[in-house]
């Protein structure tokens, strides 16, 4: 079911209305009517050549819902036969998505989850070396901290019992009612990274040595990745961040994330290891000596964004309180055209974007977050087609 809206907008942005936004979106009613980042990877292989830039206009066609009634889902992996792993923020629970169907079976339930705020059931992903070890990596709140986790996955078991018991990699991420990062995901490099939120405690994002507010890096089995920057604080990528919860790879091996600004601008930012990128000190671009300028920003209200996925020579970005799909065509490191919005409150808040090869991307709505109006379906996960 679709939801009515005005025309997809094409704009510009640094040009959008104002509005604050110290959360992951607020509320917000919708329409119902009618590398060098790369070559810091260690070990990693020569980048592929830059691809063309993308043309200045694109496009968006949602092919179709592929299932409905999910509840606060957050985290998306694939599955190497092409089904999806969707997580349950609230209910602490993993639900295997039949891509041909639709059909849903929950997997499992993951012990410890304690749902609160922004908290809960957050990114998952998939091990590198799934085919061999069926490892299933989880970022969630507890009663004391976020923390990331690796659990087995076995298929032939019954429904609902087909996760193992979680062994935790890293503990100790600072929680808060608003603020948990949460977002995961395996590079290029095979080496884990993880967007990390400051929990409302500003000052967090500036100190080296606090996880809170950071861009982490670590290996498959939880140790600190070999040449992070910084000897003191073993698992930092970057730092100085609000709450990262988008993280892409373009082609040529370049990490961009998406961030959460406060009263003025959200960002998209490309990502270099050791470097600070402003928060609490700057929010958006202020060209001021030591910190990271974001490639792109948007008023907040426009934005609050959350997961990011890289097709087609674009960014593409889920919107929650902006209720739209971004696109950011790039030209190496630099943003080509003025970026792009689609879908905008058609679908209500959006909360995660996924490679789904080619074209194609698979895009799950937030309504039943706490903060949406759910409407009947919600939520559900889409798949459209981009260019």
């Amino acid at each position: 079911m679709h939801r009515s809206a005005g025309p997809a907008a094409l704009a510009a942005a640094l040009l959008l209305a104002t509005a604050a936004c110290s959360s992951d979106g607020g509320s917000h009613p919708r329409q119902t009517s009618g590398a060098s980042a790369s070559s810091a990877h260690p070990g990693s292989s020569a980048p592929a050549p830059a691809p063309a830039a993308p043309p200045a206009k694109g496009s968006v066609k949602v092919v179709r819902t592929l299932t409905e009634d999910l509840k606060s889902p957050w985290g998306l992996a694939e599955l190497p036969d092409g089904d999806l792993l969707v997580s349950s923020r609230d209910e602490a629970t993993i639900t295997r998505v039949d891509t041909k169907s639709g059909k849903k079976t929950e997997v499992g339930s993951v012990p410890g989850v304690s749902p609160s705020g922004e908290g809960g059931l957050l990114g998952i992903a998939l091990s590198p070396s799934f085919a061999r070890d069926h490892m299933v990596y989880a970022y969630f709140t507890t009663a004391s901290d976020n923390r990331i986790v690796r659990m087995p996955y076995d298929e032939k078991r019954s429904s609902g019992d087909q996760l193992g018991a979680p062994s935790t990699l890293l503990r100790g991420i600072p929680k808060g009612f608003i603020h948990n990062g949460g977002r995961i995901a395996f590079g290029p490099d095979k080496l884990l990274y993880a967007g990390t939120g400051e929990s409302g405690e500003r000052g967090r994002a500036q100190v080296k040595t606090d996880l809170g507010g950071k861009i982490l890096r670590m290996t498959p089995d939880g140790r600190p990745a070999p040449g992070n920057p910084f000897k003191n604080a073993p698992y930092v990528y970057s730092y100085g961040h609000r709450n990262v919860q988008g993280l892409a790879w373009d082609t040529h091996r370049r990490l961009w994330a998406s961030e959460f600004g406060q009263d003025t601008w959200d960002e998209l930012n490309l990502i270099e290891p050791g470097d600070n990128y402003g928060w609490p000190e700057v929010e958006g671009k202020a060209g001021k000596k030591g910190f990271h300028d974001p490639v792109a920003q948007w008023r907040t209200s426009e934005a609050s964004p959350s997961g990011i996925a890289y097709a087609e020579g674009s960014i593409w970005m889920a919107a929650l309180r902006g209720e739209r799909l971004w696109r950011i065509p790039l030209d190496g490191t630099h943003v080509s055209a003025d970026p792009q919005s689609f879908l905008k409150g058609t679908y209500g808040r959006l909360r995660t974007v996924a490679p789904a090869g080619g074209d194609k991307l698979w895009l799950t709505t937030s309504e039943t977050d706490t903060r949406g109006t759910p409407q009947k379906g919600d939520d559900r996960i889409l798949e459209v087609q981009v260019k």
